[in-house]
């Protein structure tokens, strides 16, 4: 898909993310706009995947490490075809399966188990490494929050995958700047990543986060570098895509009143 293309599908993706989120009166509506366009590059240019058989064993591998954003998975998911896009109003809701942080037992398509943070990245080395010992050729990606870099499993996690050469990971970090409660550089300050993942021995690179030829050129096989794992940073803007909610800590976990979603709801239609 063209870059065109794929906008066109992000800004339906937060419309129905922001419709779930209000429904439900709940949700990370903050972060699911920023990691959105992201997710949509992901599954509609770059994974080998197939939502009629998500199973298969030489699809490419996706994990959100950051599960708190499970809304715009699942919205994601359906816009690919793994889930009815109808079951989206069923999010939160007492015996659904789209809950607050994905299932993989439950929800096809999700890969992992996730909403601890740091779990992911761990989780992905494993995936990658299973890849390499059957010699197979499918991808394994994983997109972390900047604030979830501070938990010392990725570190732990970085270092094995420098030292495995799992060039077949790619690690994304949604870089917003924001966290729960205040911004990253106020509460533990990992930024800048580029020379901590470099220093380890991975290959980065740094992009606008919303742009959806940087974001597709730099998760194509191409771009891979022989031997070395890849760290994508990837600056983003929380809210994006709503003018009150960007950039806004208090839009982490904060749910729309019904102006408010009704002025969200107009923003993203005229952005079309």
């Amino acid at each position: 898909m063209t870059p065109s293309e794929l906008r066109v599908i992000a800004n339906r993706i937060r419309r129905r993310d922001l419709q779930a989120v209000f429904e439900a009166g709940a949700g990370h509506i903050g972060g699911e706009m920023s990691v959105t366009d992201i997710l949509t590059a992901l599954y509609f240019r770059v994974l080998n995947i197939d939502p009629a058989h998500p199973d298969v064993p030489d699809r490419d591998r996706l994990v959100l490490s950051k599960g708190h954003t499970a809304c715009a998975l699942y919205v994601t998911l359906a816009e690919k075809g793994f889930i009815p896009k109808d079951e989206i109003s069923t999010f939160l809701k007492p015996h659904s399966r789209l809950n607050g942080h994905p299932n993989r037992t439950k929800v096809p398509g999700v890969e992992a188990n996730t909403g601890p943070l740091g779990h992911g990245l761990p989780i992905g080395v494993g995936m990658a490494m299973a890849a390499k010992l059957d010699k197979a050729d499918w991808r394994t990606f994983v997109v972390t929050g900047d604030g979830e870099m501070q938990e010392g499993s990725n570190w732990e996690a970085i270092m094995a995958a420098a030292q495995f050469k799992l060039d077949n990971l790619t690690l994304i970090i949604d870089h917003n700047r924001l966290q729960q409660g205040a911004r990253v550089a106020d509460t533990n300050n990992v930024a800048p990543f580029a020379p901590k993942l470099e220093a380890f021995g991975w290959a980065v690179e740094e992009i606008d986060g919303h742009d959806m030829a940087a974001i597709s050129a730099a998760l194509d096989r191409g771009a891979i570098t022989p031997g070395k794992p890849k760290c994508i940073v990837a600056h983003t803007f929380k809210g994006k895509g709503v003018s009150f909610m960007t950039d806004d800590v208090a839009w982490h976990h904060k749910v729309p009143s019904a102006d408010q979603y009704k002025q969200a709801m107009r923003e993203l239609e005229e952005a079309v």
